[in-house]
């Protein structure tokens, strides 16, 4: 029996960006998915400490910016970005899950509200976050379209 869903929130040119739960029956909880690949703009010497506080920031930026009327105040963040290959002209896949606890269980999972929430935050993290980083340039996918018609 499958219980969980996802959905896609659009308007992103540089991210794939979806939420879902793992349990539509008893929705008590949610995910927001970004992924996206990024480019290292300069060299580092550190990247584990850049890739950290990039991290750490994220953090920041849901606290300040969470729907306190429909998500409680705790969350988790996971950013999956090995620092280990970053290197400049080379892409590398990041993915970043936050998971998110309802303060009303009643809500519907296909709710306007909830959907147009979800997609303000993911905003705001783009717009704080990724759109003037300093270290990284970001990308939908891990070639560019030119690179593709090449192949073909």
């Amino acid at each position: 029996m499958k219980k969980g869903k996802t959905s896609k929130i659009v308007g992103f040119k540089t991210a794939k960006v979806v939420f879902g739960t793992v349990d539509s029956v008893n929705f008590k909880s949610l995910y927001l998915n970004i992924q996206t690949w990024v480019e290292p703009v300069k060299d580092s010497e550190n990247w584990n400490r850049i890739v950290l506080n990039l991290g750490r920031l994220i953090k920041h930026t849901i606290h300040e910016n969470l729907n306190i009327t429909l998500f409680k105040e705790n969350f988790i963040v996971d950013l999956d970005l090995r620092s280990s290959g970053l290197s400049t002209g080379k892409k590398s896949f990041l993915n970043l899950e936050i998971n998110l606890y309802l303060k009303d269980e009643k809500i519907d999972f296909k709710s306007k509200i909830l959907k147009e929430s979800l997609k303000k935050l993911s905003r705001i993290i783009f717009e704080e976050n990724f759109k003037n980083n300093e270290n990284f340039k970001f990308h939908l996918r891990k070639t560019t379209k030119e690179k593709e018609l090449q192949i073909i």
